[in-house]
């Protein structure tokens, strides 16, 4: 293979991920899929629907990526997921943060674009915080403390930290039937939580769930399979096109903020090429733009007072700091990450939801009437 070949195939991989995210983040926009939401609609409404959309989603993604890996579309040990280093204390400490910032920031990194494509400014606003910490986390003196602190605390395995690579060192059996089993039966529980009511079945909860989900597989099959490339005539060794990490990647909308800044900034530095994650930041916001403007629900929105921006920057800040210490937010992890069945990603989702909820009984308090004095 020349290097046209690799151009060709690099803008086959970006056009890819933009049509599938485009569509996406027209779902996400016309159905209010947000694990945010789905939290806090529990906690103060006692309502699971949003619940039961991110089951299904979760169910979905891992029975997909199952059957992508089991049929050998997809190797699933060259994920950002499944190395044998388990980061203990920064995934529980990373995902707590950043559940902590999604509920100050009215949203999760995913939800923040599709909130700027209905033409909310506080997300915006959110944005450029996020991006910042997150680079900043990557790169800068947050990296620095977080690699020297945190990241010191890890379990290393003997094999890849997924269910069916340690399952299977541990039962002597095929890894790969391993997985196919532990796929179906596991996603299969998540599918069955969020179906067993029919109360549930309503188009758009359906739409949500299962759409997310395969969104979610399908930037696994471009990032694993249309992006693979077994030897790159330049070095010699496999590389995954269009990949930040340089490993077989599906979404997360952390990291990618701060790649996206990046690449703005330095355009004209030609080593700053677009990536998967890149173009799936823009795709998310068109996408969310276009059946807001066709709804006629787009509309600008702004802070209501200091308070509000405050908490929304420092929500920001959190999430940028806590999602790349964690390896991902609740989409990176808990959707693309869950999938792979690796552990750090399981560990992360109770994290996620205590964050949330410590930021949603804070900011009950914030708003609670005062005693006069």
């Amino acid at each position: 293979m020349n290097t046209v070949d690799i151009v060709s195939q690099s803008h086959t991989v970006l056009w890819f991920a933009f049509a599938i995210t485009f569509a996406l983040g027209a779902v996400m926009q016309k159905t209010s899929f947000c694990t945010m939401g789905a939290i806090a609609d529990v906690i103060l409404m006692d309502s699971w629907d949003r619940v039961k959309q991110w089951s299904l989603a979760i169910g979905v993604t891992i029975i997909g990526f199952a059957l992508m890996s089991t049929f050998g579309v997809i190797d699933p040990l060259k994920s950002i997921y499944t190395s044998s280093k388990l980061l203990i204390l920064s995934t529980l400490i990373g995902s707590t943060l950043f559940g902590l910032g999604m509920m100050l920031a009215s949203g999760c990194g995913s939800k923040t674009l599709v909130r700027i494509g209905g033409g909310n400014l506080k997300s915006l606003i959110v944005f450029l915080a996020l991006g910042l910490s997150a680079y900043m986390t990557l790169k800068g003196f947050l990296g620095v403390i977080r690699v020297n602190t945190l990241d010191t605390v890890f379990i290393s395995l003997a094999t890849a930290q997924d269910l069916p690579s340690i399952l299977s060192g541990l039962t002597g059996l095929v890894r790969t039937e391993l997985h196919l089993i532990l796929g179906v039966v596991i996603g299969g529980a998540f599918v069955l939580f969020a179906l067993i009511r029919k109360s549930f079945w309503s188009a758009e909860n359906l739409l949500a769930g299962i759409f997310v989900g395969l969104a979610i597989c399908a930037i696994w099959w471009v990032s694993g399979y249309l992006g693979y490339v077994a030897e790159d005539p330049n070095t010699l060794e496999e590389i995954f096109i269009a990949s930040n990490s340089g490993k077989m990647e599906s979404l997360s909308f952390v990291a990618p903020y701060a790649y996206t800044l990046d690449w703005l900034m330095f355009y004209s530095d030609v080593s700053k090429v677009l990536t998967i994650g890149i173009v799936a930041v823009v795709g998310m916001i068109l996408g969310s733009a276009s059946v807001a403007i066709a709804t006629k629900s787009f509309r600008w929105e702004s802070f209501r007072n200091s308070e509000d921006t405050a908490n929304h920057l420092i929500g920001g800040v959190l999430m940028g700091f806590g999602g790349v210490t964690a390896l991902g937010c609740t989409i990176g992890q808990g959707l693309s990450g869950v999938s792979t069945l690796a552990l750090g990603s399981f560990l992360a989702l109770p994290g996620f939801v205590l964050g949330a909820y410590l930021g949603l009984r804070y900011l009950q308090y914030r708003m609670s009437p005062k005693p006069c004095d």
